[in-house]
């Protein structure tokens, strides 16, 4: 039996102001394989960062299944989701999150150091990666000292370095041009081949959804349509 990636299986998630509810996802059901770059796009409140953030543990929902490799995240206490998160996935998000005392290596490597990985293992790794991704001039520099775009990718260095088996990108392009997001875009295809990871993003940005191979649309909770090889010349 094939193992997904992600396999969601009726998910719904309500969120409560008091009498209010508000429904985010109404039942969804979808799986992932591994290795996929997938996008999930749709309006302002349709529920695509909600459904990235139950995905990757940050969230519950109220009902349904939610498995990432075979796991059912619904059973897992919080210390289990903290350490799945911590070896199997990696987060980009819109705001870069990196810290403005710490150089870019030493951001890259912070999640290494939380899984108590020797020092100089932790440095090769993160090197070895900045190479791949053009930011091998710039470990010793600080976040105010880089552009958006290199703050981006070292956020992605940093998902990327612990070897993660899903990386989950909320927006990931949002605060960056549309060359430097292209290149970025350039940058995550190129570690999506070269090590077979599964990216599932959550974005309003046409150049992500054509550069998808694979894209979702939300509407109102719901899938509206679900379109393999988006934007993809075979």
């Amino acid at each position: 039996m094939t193992e997904w990636a992600v396999e969601l299986k009726d998910v719904k998630k309500t969120y409560r102001t008091g009498p209010i509810e508000v429904p985010a996802l109404r039942g969804i059901s979808l799986r992932v394989a591994p290795g996929e770059f997938l996008a999930i796009a749709g309006p302002s409140g349709s529920g695509k960062t909600t459904l990235l953030n139950i995905i990757g543990g940050l969230d519950r929902a109220d009902a349904g299944e939610v498995l990432v490799e075979g796991k059912n995240l619904q059973l897992l206490s919080p210390g289990e989701l903290a350490r799945l998160r911590l070896q199997r996935l990696g987060f980009v998000f819109q705001a870069y999150n990196l810290l403005p005392v710490l150089t870019a290596l030493e951001n890259a490597e912070f999640t290494l150091l939380l899984q108590d990985v020797p020092v100089e293992q932790r440095k090769e790794r993160v090197q070895k990666l900045f190479a791949e991704i053009g930011l091998a001039s710039l470990e010793h520099r600080r976040p105010g000292e880089l552009s958006g775009g290199q703050q981006q990718r070292v956020a992605v260095a940093r998902a990327m370095v612990t070897e993660p088996a899903l990386i989950l990108a909320d927006e990931p392009t949002a605060n960056l041009d549309s060359v430097t997001a292209t290149a970025l875009l350039e940058v995550m295809e190129q570690l999506n081949r070269a090590h077979g990871t599964t990216f599932v993003y959550a974005t309003h940005d046409p150049q992500v959804m054509d550069r998808a191979h694979r894209l979702i649309r939300l509407r109102d909770g719901q899938i509206a349509s679900d379109v393999p090889h988006a934007g993809q010349t075979l």
